[in-house]
Formats: C-alpha cells, sequence, structure tokens
C-alpha cells in the first residue's frame, strides 16, 4: 500500500495521552458498535433522501448505513490531551454515511452537500494532506487507521454518500465524527469487529495524520454515549462513566458562527506544545526525569499530590510571563534542534515564546472543575443546578483569560447567554469561534432561546440564515452505530 500524508518528515510523537495496550481487546460483540435494522421515525425522511443520492450516483442501493454523532463538551476544555477526565455528552446531530462495495478498489466519496467536491482515488495509493484538510481527508484518516490498525492487506473498495448535520468548526467535533464514521464504515464494509474503546483509540491516533494532536475525549464520546446520560470519560485506560445531571435544567447550544478549523492553523498545537513543555520544566523542577513526562497529569502523578496542590507549584516555579524558546532550552539544558525534536511539533517549530504558566494553570484549575461537577451531580444537593452554572461560567473565564482559546464574539454570546437567562455558560470544543454551551432552566428554554435570537442573531442579516443550525436545544444522545437495513425494514 502506497498511502502517503504530505508534510515534511519530522519526528512522530507517541500519543499525547497514553492508553491501556488494546492489542488484547477481544472482539466482544457486546462491546463493539450496535447493529440495528431500523431508522429512528423521525429520521426515515432524511435516510431516504440519502439512499436516493446513493442510487443515483452509484447505481445500486447501499449495502449499510453508519452514523456518528456530534458532541457538546460540559465541562473539562483542553485538558484531555494532558491526561485529565472530561465530561461531554453525544449530541442528536450527526454524521451519516450510506456504503456499499466496489469490485474496483475504488474509494469513491460523494457529499449530500453540493459544497463538497466529489473525491476519487485507490485503496493503495491515496494521500491526506494536512496542509490542505478538505472533507474527504477527514474520511480518509478513518479508513487509513482501520486498515492499519488490522493489518487489512487487502481493503475493500467503497462508495460512499456522506451526510452531515453537525454545524462544521463550530466546536461540537464535526470533523472528529467524520472519521470516527469513516472508522465504522471501513470496520463493517471488511467484515470486522472492533470494540468501542479500541476503535475510539483507533481514531484519536488515526486524527493526527491530518496534524491535530488531540485527545480522545471526541473519539470516547462518540463510540461509548448512551441516550439521556452524560459520561465522565477517564484516560489511561479509557473508561466511561455515567453522570446524571439533575432534573429540571436543559443544555442550549449557540452558535457563534465564527469559523475556525482546528487542523488548519496552529492555535491548537501550539497549546499542546504549551502544556508539554510546562509539565517538562515543572518537572526538572522537582528533581524528575523531564524527558520521561509529556503530559501534566503524568508529571502530578509522580509527584502524588493533588491538583489544588499542581496549581501552587504552579505558582512557585513558573513565571507569569511568557518563556522565550531560549529560556526553556537553557532551562532543560537543551539545544533548539533537541528541543525541536523532542517536544515541538512541525507547525509549531517557529513558535519563539510560550505561555506556560498560564496553561498550566488553566489545566489544574478545569481538571478540578471537572471533578467538583461530577462530584457535585452524584450528591443531588438541593442547588446542584447553581452550583454546575458556576462551575461552567468559571470554565469560560478560565479558557478566555488563561487559555486564551476564546474570541470576542464568542464572549459577547456567552454573556448575552448568561443575561438572558443561563444558570452557566461557557464556549465548548477547541474554541477560538464555534459555539457556546448553556444550562438552562427547562422551563425557560423558549424564552431563552428568543432572547438569544433577538440579542445575536437578528442583528446581523448575515447569521438569519442560519439560526436553525445555530441555536437550539439539545439532550444526551447514542454513540456511534451500523445500520443494516433488510427485506422487512427497507425506507
Amino acid at each position: 500500500m502506497t498511502c502517503s500524508v504530505d508534510v515534511v518528515k519530522h519526528t512522530i510523537f507517541p500519543a499525547t495521552v497514553e492508553y491501556e495496550n488494546m492489542s488484547n481487546m477481544a472482539g466482544n460483540p457486546r462491546d463493539c458498535p450496535e447493529i440495528v435494522t431500523k431508522v429512528p421515525s423521525p429520521q426515515k425522511e432524511r435516510y431516504k433522501s440519502i439512499q436516493k443520492l446513493y442510487i443515483e450516483s452509484f447505481g445500486t442501493e447501499p449495502a449499510f448505513f453508519a452514523r456518528a454523532p456530534g458532541r457538546v463538551n460540559i465541562i473539562g476544555e483542553h485538558i484531555d490531551y494532558c491526561g485529565y477526565s472530561v465530561l461531554p455528552m453525544a449530541i442528536q446531530q450527526d454524521i451519516v454515511i450510506a456504503a456499499g462495495p466496489n469490485a474496483d478498489k475504488k474509494l469513491d466519496f460523494k457529499n449530500t452537500n453540493p459544497e463538497y467536491k466529489d473525491f476519487t482515488s485507490s485503496t493503495e495509493d491515496y494521500k491526506i494532506d494536512p496542509s490542505n484538510p478538505l472533507w474527504h481527508n477527514y474520511i480518509l484518516c478513518g479508513f487509513r487507521g482501520i486498515v492499519e490498525a488490522e493489518s487489512v492487506s487487502t481493503p475493500s473498495g467503497m462508495n460512499l454518500m456522506v451526510d452531515g448535520i453537525v454545524p462544521r468548526s463550530a466546536g461540537l467535533s464535526s470533523s472528529s465524527a467524520l472519521v470516527c464514521c469513516s472508522s465504522l464504515v471501513t470496520m463493517h464494509a471488511n467484515g470486522l469487529e472492533i470494540p468501542k474503546r479500541k476503535l475510539a483509540d483507533i481514531c484519536m491516533r488515526c486524527e493526527r495524520y491530518i496534524g491535530t494532536q488531540g485527545g480522545g475525549m471526541d473519539q470516547s464520546i462518540c463510540f461509548l454515549a448512551e441516550t439521556g446520560t452524560a459520561k465522565w470519560i477517564q484516560f489511561n485506560p479509557i473508561q466511561a462513566t455515567s453522570v446524571s445531571i439533575p432534573p429540571g435544567v436543559s443544555f442550549v447550544i449557540s452558535n457563534s458562527c465564527v469559523e475556525l478549523q482546528k487542523a488548519a492553523t496552529s492555535h491548537f498545537n501550539i497549546r499542546v506544545v504549551e502544556c508539554r513543555l510546562a509539565t517538562q520544566v515543572l518537572a526538572k523542577a522537582k528533581g524528575l526525569d523531564w524527558k520521561q513526562l509529556k503530559v501534566l497529569a503524568k508529571l502530578q502523578e509522580a509527584l502524588g499530590v493533588s491538583s489544588e496542590d499542581m496549581l501552587s507549584i504552579v505558582e512557585d516555579v513558573l513565571h507569569p510571563e511568557p518563556y522565550s524558546k531560549r529560556e526553556v532550552c537553557d532551562i532543560l539544558g537543551v539545544s533548539e534542534e533537541e528541543l525541536n525534536k523532542d517536544s515541538l511539533s512541525q507547525n509549531t517549530l517557529e513558535v519563539i515564546s510560550f505561555k506556560l504558566h498560564d496553561r498550566a494553570k488553566h489545566v489544574f484549575g478545569e481538571a478540578n472543575r471537572v471533578l467538583k461537577f461530577k462530584e457535585i451531580c452524584d450528591q443531588g444537593p438541593a442547588d446542584a443546578a447553581t452550583l454546575l452554572g458556576a462551575l461552567m461560567s468559571d470554565s469560560h473565564t478560565s479558557c478566555r483569560d488563561l487559555y486564551q482559546c476564546s474570541c470576542e464574539p464568542l464572549d459577547q454570546l456567552v454573556e448575552l447567554c448568561r443575561n438572558s437567562g443561563a444558570l452557566g455558560s461557557r464556549l465548548t470544543g477547541a474554541g477560538w469561534g464555534g459555539c457556546a454551551v448553556s444550562m438552562v432552566p427547562s422551563e425557560s428554554v423558549d424564552d431563552f432561546i428568543s432572547k438569544v435570537h433577538a440579542g445575536y442573531y437578528a442583528a446581523d442579516p448575515k447569521l438569519q440564515g442560519r439560526v436553525k443550525e445555530s441555536l437550539f436545544a439539545t439532550e444526551p444522545g447514542n454513540g456511534a452505530n451500523i445500520i443494516q437495513l433488510d427485506t422487512e425494514t427497507s425506507l
């Protein structure tokens, strides 16, 4: 197989988050994504439309459908790749792929949205181009991830018709949903059974083919989500625990409509690198083998202290002012070339200063907020909703001021949401645009949506046509699955 990734040759980092060795996981059907024979009634017309386009394009019925949901991260931003637990839920918006085999060993991808151009290649000669992250590259990531992880020597050719209703570049994980859905299609088309946790691990790793050095949150919730519950997701190994949100509250998504593709910029990877460097500088100061530590959670584990203690260590060791590249090299006792090779990523080599204090302070504070959020949900005090809302708002303040991953329109939207009756509101996803998630009393959802619509969307004619997809209440949805229709349950 001669697939390639168009990047300059550079050191490939080990996983940012270390997972248990999953090679021994048997394909226990109970642990694998569900295969169902019925399309949910509210979605039948959508699936019929996808099926119709598939038949018109490929001249045959699709063999099966796969779907993968988007997600909203309720709390725990930018800490999964630092090894800390997060608390997301799947949303009802998803990616659906109608799939069937072809005898030509081709990868033939089409999209129901004509904005996305058709893509055709062979199963043995294709390119993933991180410098130009077009939609088909994400499908290729999922395909390549399964083929390599499962050592598939002669992968099946596939005809795919893709349909997505997860708002793009909005912090709701549309790109990861596309990767996960593609991996699911590739798995099923090649007759494989892979457990959900292993699928999540594969997808997290193969998304790096397109240059994103994220953690495993998006992929884990995509496969491990269950209807009606949020999930507390831990790593090392991946574990998902159901979390019951207090009754009487709902979550509302509002999209700032400021779009940023995290794979197309260095913003995301700079934060990953800053956290890695903060880990190494702190480890060096504490007399640890800093070369063996790359994530903040492992540093905390090695020191055997609490998150609160780590915040104190940050204040004692790291200065608030940015660190120059030369200063980091001097502290660690390495050359710039060694730092580039061992600690930086391809698209951060030219960065000359790093905000180690603020990034680490956010991570330890946010990790603590996640644990407090789960504890409140588990204990269920009378004022649970108020306490949870305050944690969400504190999270946004930290993301804005310490991690600097927000933007002015998104800050304005979050403030509007709070003034419109939200118990708490915060950015969700990578940031620099995208969505806010707000916790709202259930009886006030309609009034809340009306106020946010009037205050943000109605004022801008460019946003009027995007309101339906940009402002909505959502409930915890189900994880990714296969839909294998038979003659009795056909559309």
